[in-house]
């Protein structure tokens, strides 16, 4: 059993899913022949980043990542810190020869994207982008249903993504807020899910048409030293990102489109959902039902159509093997194991594992697509973003 050694740069909320990963993706995926060793976690905050290292078994901590980078023992730098690093830390990667994950949105524009590509096809490393839904089971079954045609042609996709976190007018503002930093707001952070859930189900897109909206474009400035949602900073700073967006789109195959994100949707907290119809049946899918999916088939006889609702708990659906005897739930933090336990089988297989940097690059060229489209009131066609 071979062994690659990873940095992790980053140990907050992201940190903390990619940790336990690493720690049970053996254990669940027990014919990995490479697995991965715990061996430094990065953080600008040295005591933080040494309870973090301490309490999520990492063997090693430092506070330069570019350090980590130039480790001759590390093999994979793992990058789950804001969007703003994604760029500089993962070329670097590559121009060490690191293999990269790194978490999604990939970067804060197109052209970033774009500089991440190029280094990780120049250097040849493997590469990932973390879009870890495509590893809920539902939806990997999803997929199966429409490659093998059980959904004739494809017609609709209908996404959402809601949540609420920002409804108080008084929540501070955080880099997810600020342009400089996030790129864009909900539209880069909910709809790069949708997007990528899109191309992967459906397929490529051909031209957007969009809108966005800020409804609170001024809140309080963060607490001195907080990172993320401490209240009592002095002082108020404009907030220049969407706080919602919707769209619809053209996909190359025919199908059309149209998906909302939003932090405004009162009562959700993280309902991801899409809709799929096809000229021979429809699925649905609601992450807060993961282990759920619901079929339509119109080669039923009449008298018994209706939405089948399939528990995605059987052995013989898509990942499920390695966990739990069937009517067993999984969970949120299951889509990073089953996300690991590809990328290190892909060194098993020999080839990259996807989604990878080409795949982020062409979600970027859709959300570009969208905000160049919003701010100019008009359909954009994909090929416009280079």
């Amino acid at each position: 059993m071979k062994r690659k050694n990873v940095g992790l740069i980053g140990y907050g909320f992201m940190g903390k899913a990619h940790s336990h990963a690493y720690m049970d993706v053996s254990f669940f995926y027990s014919d990995l022949k490479t697995i991965p060793k715990m061996k430094t976690i990065c953080g600008r905050n040295e005591k933080a980043v040494a309870e973090a290292a301490k309490r999520y078994g990492w063997e090693n901590y430092a506070t330069d990542w570019r350090k980590v980078v130039k480790d001759p023992e590390i093999d994979v730098i793992d990058i789950v810190t804001p969007t703003y690093t994604h760029r500089d830390i993962a070329v670097a990667a590559a121009e060490e020869g690191k293999d990269i994950f790194c978490e999604k949105p990939p970067a804060r524009n197109f052209y970033e994207a774009k500089d991440m590509y190029n280094a990780v096809r120049k250097a040849c490393v493997k590469n990932m982008i973390g879009f870890n839904y495509r590893r809920v089971p539902a939806i990997a079954l999803a997929k199966k249903l429409i490659d093998e045609g059980c959904l004739g042609e494809i017609r609709h996709f209908r996404g959402l993504y809601l949540q609420d976190w920002i409804i108080d007018p008084e929540f501070p503002v955080t880099w997810h807020l600020q342009k400089e930093k996030a790129g864009a707001g909900v539209h880069i952070d909910l709809n790069s899910h949708l997007l990528d859930l899109s191309r992967y189900l459906v397929g490529e897109h051909e031209k957007v048409v969009g809108m966005t909206k800020t409804f609170i474009q001024e809140r309080p400035s963060l607490a001195e030293g907080s990172t993320f949602g401490a209240r009592g900073g002095e002082g108020r700073e404009k907030v220049d990102v969407d706080d919602a967006t919707v769209f619809m789109t053209k996909f190359k195959n025919g199908a059309i489109g149209c998906f909302e994100a939003t932090r405004f949707a009162g009562g959700r907290k993280n309902h991801l959902s899409f809709e799929i119809n096809g000229s021979k049946g429809s699925i649905k899918f609601n992450f807060e039902e993961m282990n759920r999916l619901k079929f339509y088939s119109m080669e039923d006889p009449n008298f018994l159509r209706g939405f089948r609702d399939i528990l995605v708990t059987e052995n013989n659906h898509p990942y499920i093997s390695v966990w739990w005897p069937p009517g067993h739930l999984i969970g949120y933090e299951n889509t990073f194991i089953n996300q690991f336990a590809d990328f290190f089988k892909s060194y098993d297989e020999e080839i990259n594992p996807k989604p990878d940097f080409e795949d982020a690059l062409k979600c970027q060229q859709v959300i570009d697509a969208v905000l160049r489209s919003a701010e100019e009131g008009r359909w954009v066609d994909i090929s416009e973003i280079q």
